[in-house]
Order: structure tokens, then C-alpha cells, then sequence
């Protein structure tokens, strides 16, 4: 993270002060509360880029690590939001795949469904604010084995977001 970078507005190893996306199980077994229901389901305008970091992710030790990085700006409502002409709150958000064969195809597939505008959407949370957040594909947002919801190690991850981007068209 860059020094001019402060940590209270990049979330790469935290959810948004617990009130990020549902978790992978939840997304998967399609169990989400009333504040995190996608409203419109459209991608605001954002941008997905990804690095490659030369250390392991638990449950990966032979593979470097891919971090993908989402950013969307503060931003006003289109028609294709809830609540056009309203002001929604931004995010960067960082994801995690391993840098082996199957997580470089689950890159190529999530770099597919954010061109689809199928990653993000709006939503409001539990104070009220519109927000991006992550619609229904689940993303790992922890390097670290802290959650295997949320992070690794997490075996059935590629192969279970593979199995989700698929039943929304992307293969």
C-alpha cells in the first residue's frame, strides 16, 4: 500500500469495519440478510487490476500469490441503481487467488465477470449509506488463514467460484 494511501479508505486485508460482503457460505448457500440483498445488481464504474506477490497463501505453499485490487470511486446513481441521482460510497477492495493454473482461470473468469458488470453492485447497508459492495460471487479478501471464509486456506474456493461464475453465464 502506498504511503499517501490512508487504511481507513483501502480495505485489502479487513471487511468494511464488519459490515463488508456476506461470507462464502453464506453467498453459496444463498443465505444473505435484508441489508446485503442486491437492490439493482449493476456494476457501478470501477476498475480490477492484479499483481503478482512473491510469497504463498496458506494451503498454497508452492505458488506465488495473485492480488486483485477493485477500486470505485464515490460516485452519483445512474438509472441502473436503486436509487438514481443519489451519492454512493466507493471502495478498494483487495482479493486473493494463488498463482498456479486454476487460480490464474478463476482470474481470467473474475476479470471476465467484472467486464459484465457482474462482480459489484449497490446496495444500501445497515446505517443507511449506499455502497459498493460484492453481488454474488464471493471474493477471498484475506491473505492470511485468519477465516476460511474469507481467506486460505480454503481448497474448495477455485473450484466453487468457478461452479458460481458459470451459473451466471462465465465460463
Amino acid at each position: 500500500m502506498g504511503s499517501g494511501q490512508s487504511r481507513d479508505k483501502f480495505h485489502c486485508n479487513r471487511y468494511l469495519e464488519g459490515q463488508g460482503p456476506p461470507s462464502l457460505l453464506q453467498q453459496a448457500n444463498g443465505e444473505l440478510s435484508p441489508s446485503h440483498r442486491e437492490v439493482g445488481g449493476a456494476q457501478p464504474e470501477g476498475q480490477m487490476t492484479w499483481v503478482v506477490l512473491h510469497r504463498d497463501l496458506p494451503g498454497f505453499p508452492e505458488d506465488n500469490t495473485l492480488q486483485i485490487s477493485y477500486i470505485f470511486p464515490d460516485g452519483v446513481q445512474t438509472d441502473k441503481h436503486p436509487h438514481p441521482g443519489q451519492p454512493f460510497a466507493g471502495l478498494r477492495l483487495c482479493a486473493y487467488l494463488p498463482d498456479n493454473h486454476e487460480g490464474k482461470k478463476v482470474l481470467k473468469l473474475l476479470d471476465k465477470a467484472f467486464n459484465q458488470q457482474l462482480l459489484f453492485t449497490i446496495t444500501t447497508d445497515t446505517n443507511g449509506e449506499d455502497v459498493v459492495t460484492t453481488a454474488s460471487i464471493p471474493l477471498k479478501t484475506q491473505a492470511e488463514g485468519r477465516s476460511t471464509l474469507d481467506g486460505y486456506p480454503d481448497h474448495d474456493y477455485l473450484k466453487t467460484v468457478r461452479k458460481l461464475l458459470k451459473d451466471k453465464g462465465v465460463e
